[in-house]
């Protein structure tokens, strides 16, 4: 109702009592700006077909009711088609049920613990493909049916790191107390890592997957919301023993930082921080630990709404449909996100930055002042970036980016003539 008050969104993801010094949430639920329950339904057409274009500004201008995320995520994300029918939607549903159903199956049946409600922490095996010390009789089971293949062998060498790290994913709240979300988490993970034999697991993915199990209560809808994300995210987790995943996204930062505030650039290049090593890993989580649990939710849905494209379906669907194709599919520009729209106006072969590089850049931007008078080594950097944690504000970020963004293009299109 306009006029009401704005209600704090902290108790949809209740911390527990202990954890003192958890960053206070900045988010409200504001109404008539926050994309209400009404609003979402009313965007649907009688037959299950959305307007996401009518969406798209009111998340961005007050984020989505905690109550619908998970579903407004779905769409986000690129997991659905707008223009799909409510029966369309639902055997599309069913059958990634079914296709998780089969992949965690085969997960189970080479280890048996997915699926139990358990999850581990010791290593399974050691790096030579031998028994662990610490392995059970499930391992020693494996072993007596003949050599491992390379695949499993990779693969069980990832389940303790990802059973150590989902004991420490948001540990803050009340939801993690119970043993079945955790055991849930665990093995959405352990499946994507048999299913993606390029990345596996890298530290990091827990945070990622970790808001798709609180908000989607199916176990694979939650797993096809995250592999969604990974379409997006899964190049900065690529590591080689040369380069880190994101090495690409943080040359565009060193680059965009040297066009819109070339002093600090040259600033951090003095003091040995040109590779901007320093921002990994705002970029590798998209900010999870500079924000409380419930404002990283609300930046990632405004960058979702910013970037969105209404393509995205049949991009990850059909990879064989050239951009051109896809193109032709969208009625109008409004269905586009802001920051996609303005990304459309440019024309050039390479492809366009993300808006996180913006986000990292504005936050830089921001400590200029500081940076540039107090950072006297990369340790100072690291620091006066560090207190940034629990007193970013979303929206305001994300409103920086933009301006950047813009300022950038225009500055770049300059330097062209």
């Amino acid at each position: 109702m306009w006029g009401a008050p704005a209600e704090p969104a902290d108790s949809y993801y209740e911390v527990r009592p202990e954890c003192t010094d958890v960053p206070e949430t900045k988010f409200k639920i504001r109404p008539g700006k926050t994309l209400s329950v009404r609003k979402w339904q009313a965007a649907f057409a009688p037959d299950g077909q959305l307007d996401i274009g009518k969406t798209l500004g009111r998340i961005h201008r007050g984020g989505i009711h905690p109550t619908i995320r998970g579903e407004v995520w779905e769409f986000l994300l690129g997991c659905f088609d707008p223009r799909s029918t409510y029966e369309e939607r639902e055997q599309l549903r069913m059958e990634r049920r079914e296709h998780y159903d089969k992949w965690k199956t085969v997960c189970r049946e080479i280890f048996p613990v997915i699926g139990s409600g358990q999850f581990i922490t010791a290593p399974v095996i050691t790096e030579d493909a031998g028994a662990s010390t610490e392995s059970s009789e499930i391992v020693n089971d494996l072993f007596s049916k003949g050599p491992l293949d390379k695949r499993i062998i990779n693969w069980l060498l990832l389940l303790h790191q990802i059973g150590l790290d989902v004991k420490r994913t948001d540990r803050s709240l009340v939801f993690y107390e119970k043993q079945e979300n955790l055991a849930k988490l665990w093995d959405i993970l352990s499946v994507y890592a048999w299913i993606d034999t390029d990345v596996g697991y890298c530290q990091g993915m827990s945070d990622l997957c970790s808001p798709m199990i609180i908000l989607l209560e199916n176990e694979a809808d939650a797993f096809w919301c995250f592999e969604r994300m990974m379409r997006r995210m899964r190049g900065n987790f690529r590591c080689t023993e040369s380069s880190v995943g994101v090495e690409s996204q943080l040359s565009h930062l060193a680059m965009v930082t040297q066009v819109i505030d070339p002093k600090l650039h040259q600033h951090l290049e003095t003091l040995g921080g040109g590779d901007y090593l320093f921002a990994v890993r705002m970029l590798m989580v998209l900010f999870r630990r500079e924000f409380s649990f419930c404002d990283s939710l609300y930046l990632w849905e405004m960058m979702w709404a910013l970037e969105y494209d209404p393509d995205l379906f049949y991009l990850y669907e059909e990879p064989t449909l050239s951009l051109e194709e896809s193109k032709m599919r969208s009625r109008s520009m409004r269905h586009y996100g802001k920051f996609e729209r303005e990304n459309m106006k440019i024309k050039s072969d390479e492809a366009p930055l993300p808006i996180s590089v913006f986000l990292v850049a504005s936050v830089l931007k921001e400590k200029s002042t500081k940076l540039l008078q107090e950072a006297r080594g990369l340790d100072d950097v690291v620091k006066i970036l560090n207190d940034i944690t629990g007193s970013l504000d979303a929206k305001k970020a994300c409103n920086e980016a933009i301006k950047l963004h813009k300022k950038y293009l225009k500055k770049v299109e300059e330097g062209k003539k």
